[in-house]
Order: structure tokens, then C-alpha cells, then sequence
């Protein structure tokens, strides 16, 4: 995978934003600070989690939205449908009644994202895992991938090169209508995702899904579409629904975004861990080789899996029962019709399950010379040393350690630290004397994310 820039999806509305700090507190990697009463995201410390979105009080933090007409571009617009979208509706729509509102929506075809657990299953016998070190983390997340290319690079070679279900959905979409002669050009395929890091994974320049996926759909937009649509039909009134058939899919892989999901079905001793905080808690002990001889890991950025994801519709507990509920009306195996198709299509598909080794990103590095790397250290200790301690954010920054940080980098000045200044205002000044003056610069009305 190329060093690219990540896109971010995420972005700041100042004119709804007050400054309140909710966002500065929740951020796992200390992305947001507080300038002139406004957030301002760091985009190099961004992992797009949507912490940020689900702790803003006032809607001022919101995702970058495609226009839906774009899937109007293809003949053969295909879906990929996480299997937590039955999760988003009550038990009165039927799994027939939601594939035919995506039908009718727009898209001539529908795949489940998870159908891809079952492709690679039946290409190897076997879910496949291929990491360079162990135990092997899942790359399902891209919150959680983001997040170890910045913070723990050492951690890279354990991440799992195999293609995610949805992008091993999509290659055998595409492989399948071309079998039936329909030119790559007029085929779409379009990831409705339940969280902002996957809608940026696609926008990203250089990842996995590119030329792969050719746009995300946010979730929640495509739900009040569908929604809109089963609340008009007429079909319920005059009792002529009909029955459409569901996309192929076995129960097992139904499972495989929910917590324990993916590590139910893998090989040795794993361990699923949820909500990003409880990752970082996690991959810090990793990182100092203490995980007690674990073999896979499954790294989840939102609370209980991708039903936690910031762009769903409905209350991640009840939606991770229905889905637990719908799995257990499936089959634990394919069809052998299924099977036979998934193998005509091998040789289109094997050569194309795994992707580059990740790159670190140097984003957090305090300086590409490691000389002036270390005397920004010192710096930083001696600052820290100095101010409170008391982590109050009313600097603008999320701790006082994060304010050392930014004055070693002078992207801040000490005046900042209020504690300091009702304390001692004339020592203050002389503090800034010592430490600098420097503040960031000033942003755009509206800061991505």
C-alpha cells in the first residue's frame, strides 16, 4: 500500500460549534484542539473513527456525503450491503422487503459485504489470514489500521494482508457480470457503509478499494431512501407483495461484523476487542509483547462492532440481535451451485485476495532528524514539568502533556495554560519567553476531520 494522504470525511462546522471540548476529550488520538472558541482537526493525526462526531452535543461536526445519483453513471449497479443493514429495521421488514427497496431505490444488483468470508472460504477450504508476524490483527477496520500505521508502526507486519469481505465481494461482482459479457465500464459497485474511516478507505487515494469500489454511500442516507420507498408501497395496502430473493450468504459470515464475529472463526486462540479506547489499551500491551500467546486479534473502533457505527439508524444493541436472530434462520454451508460458480471464477479472484504490506505513517514523529527528535523530547519533559497537570482542556488542548507537545512543535504558546496565568501572571511571562510565542495558524470556516 502507497504512503498516500488519508482522505478524511469528517469536517467541522464553525458556525454550529461552541468550543465545548466534548470532541477534544473523546478523540483517541488527540487530533482536535480548541482555537478561537472553534475545533480544529489535525488531519495527520485523524484516524476518522467518528468519536468525535457521536460526542458533539451541537451537530457541528458532520461527514462528506456523495450524491446518490452518481451510481446512474453504470448500467449494472451493483450494492454491497453490510449485513447489519436488517439490523437497522424493526421485525415488520422482512429481508425480501429490504432487498426490494434497494432494487427499487436504484440498484440492479445486491451482494451481502460478508458474502466475501464465504468466497474465501470456499477458494482455500479455509478462512485464510496472511500476516508477516504473529498474532495476526484483522484489517477489517480501517479506523483500527489507520490507527497502528500512526501510533504503533512496529505493529505492521501483524496486520492481515488478505482483502477485507467487501472488497472480495466486490472483485467477484465484478468477475461474475463480466462472465456474462457486460463491459467493466458499465459496471458500479457501491459500498453502503455504516461508519466514516470505510467511506474514507474508498475516497483514499492509493488504498485497497480503489479502481475496486467506485464510490461510498453513507449509510444512514440510503436507509431514509429505502425507508421512504416501503412507507409508500402500495403493495402493502392491497396485499401483493412479492417475495425477492435474498442475496447468498451462510450464517456464520451473517456474524462476521458484529464483536467475536470474525474471531469466532478463526483458527488458535483469539480475542475481539470493541471501542477504540479499549484497542489502544489493548494494542499498547501488544506492543510490549505481552498478549499471552494469542493468534488473531479482531480490532473493532466502534462499541459492539460495526452496529456502533456512527452513520447507522438504529440502537446497536437491538440491531446486533436481529442480526444474531436473522444468522440463525441461515445455512452454516453454501450450496453447491454457489460453491461451483465461486470456483469458475478462481482464477479471477485468487491472484487478487491480498494487498500490499502498510506503510507507517510519520505523522506523530517530532521531527524527521532524530537529533532535534530528541531535544524536543527533552523540551517537552521540562514543559510538562511546569504546567499543572490537571488536564482541564481550557488551553485548547486535550491534556497538558498534548500543550507541551504543541509548544515543542510551535504550534502553541504557554500563555495558553490558564491555571499558569491566574497563578503567576508575570512568571507566565517569562515562561514565554523561554518556551515561545508561537500559535497555529488560522484555519477555514469548515476543517475536515
Amino acid at each position: 500500500m502507497h504512503d498516500q494522504p488519508f482522505h478524511h470525511t469528517l469536517m467541522v462546522r464553525e458556525d454550529l460549534c461552541r468550543g465545548c471540548t466534548h470532541c477534544m476529550k473523546r478523540c483517541p488520538t488527540e487530533a482536535i484542539r480548541i482555537t478561537g472558541g472553534k475545533a480544529k482537526v489535525d488531519p495527520e493525526r485523524c484516524v476518522d473513527c467518528g468519536q468525535c462526531m457521536d460526542a458533539c452535543p451541537h451537530d457541528a461536526i458532520v461527514i462528506e456525503q456523495n450524491d446518490f445519483n452518481q451510481i446512474y453513471q453504470y448500467t449494472h449497479r451493483v450494492a454491497i450491503i453490510p449485513s447489519l443493514m436488517i439490523g437497522q429495521f424493526e421485525d415488520s421488514v422482512s429481508e425480501s422487503d429490504m432487498i426490494e427497496a434497494l432494487h427499487k431505490i436504484g440498484f440492479t444488483h445486491v451482494h451481502y459485504a460478508e458474502f466475501g468470508v464465504d468466497i474465501l472460504k470456499t477458494l482455500g477450504n479455509r478462512i485464510s489470514v496472511y500476516a508477516d508476524d504473529h498474532p495476526v490483527v484483522s484489517s477489517y477496520c480501517p479506523a483500527v489500521v489507520r490507527l497502528i500505521q500512526l501510533r504503533y508502526p512496529t505493529l505492521l507486519p501483524h496486520v492481515n494482508l488478505m482483502r477485507t469481505p467487501a472488497q472480495i465481494t466486490a472483485l467477484y461482482a465484478r468477475a461474475d457480470l463480466e462472465e456474462q459479457g457486460i463491459a467493466s465500464s458499465d459496471i458500479g459497485i457501491f459500498y453502503i457503509t455504516p461508519c466514516a474511516a470505510k467511506y474514507a478507505q474508498i475516497k483514499t487515494p492509493g488504498s485497497a478499494t480503489e479502481g475496486l469500489i467506485q464510490g461510498g454511500l453513507n449509510l444512514d442516507s440510503v436507509f431514509n431512501l429505502m425507508q421512504g420507498y416501503l412507507a409508500q408501497r402500495s403493495d402493502r395496502v392491497h396485499g401483493t407483495k412479492k417475495i425477492w430473493e435474498s442475496p447468498t450468504i451462510t450464517g456464520p459470515a451473517f456474524l462476521w461484523s458484529l464483536t467475536k464475529g470474525e474471531s469466532s472463526s478463526m483458527q488458535g486462540r483469539t480475542l475481539s476487542i470493541d471501542e477504540i479506547h479499549n484497542v489502544i489499551e489493548f494494542l499498547e500491551l501488544v506492543e510490549d509483547e505481552r498478549h499471552e500467546n494469542i493468534d488473531f486479534l479482531e480490532l473493532r473502533a466502534c462499541d459492539t462492532g460495526c452496529t456502533g457505527g456512527i452513520l447507522t439508524a438504529r440502537n446497536r444493541f437491538l440491531a446486533t440481535e436481529r442480526i444474531k436472530h436473522h444468522a440463525q434462520t441461515l445455512a452454516n454451508e453454501l450450496d453447491n451451485a454457489t460453491k461451483d460458480k465461486i470456483l469458475s471464477l478462481s482464477s479471477q479472484l485468487i491472484h487478487n485476495l491480498k494487498v500490499d504490506r502498510i506503510v507507517a505513517k510519520k505523522s506523530l514523529q517530532l521531527d524527521v532528524d532524530v537529533s532535534l527528535a530528541i531535544k524536543k523530547m527533552e523540551k517537552i519533559r521540562r514543559i510538562t514539568e511546569v504546567l499543572p497537570g490537571i488536564d482541564c482542556g481550557l488551553c485548547g488542548s486535550p491534556t497538558c502533556k498534548a500543550l507541551a507537545e504543541d509548544i515543542a512543535r510551535s504550534n502553541a504558546s504557554i500563555r495558553r495554560c490558564l491555571v499558569l496565568k491566574m497563578k503567576d501572571p508575570h512568571g507566565l511571562n517569562n515562561l514565554a519567553k523561554i518556551w515561545g510565542e508561537a500559535v497555529p495558524q488560522q484555519q477555514s470556516p469548515t476543517t475536515e476531520a
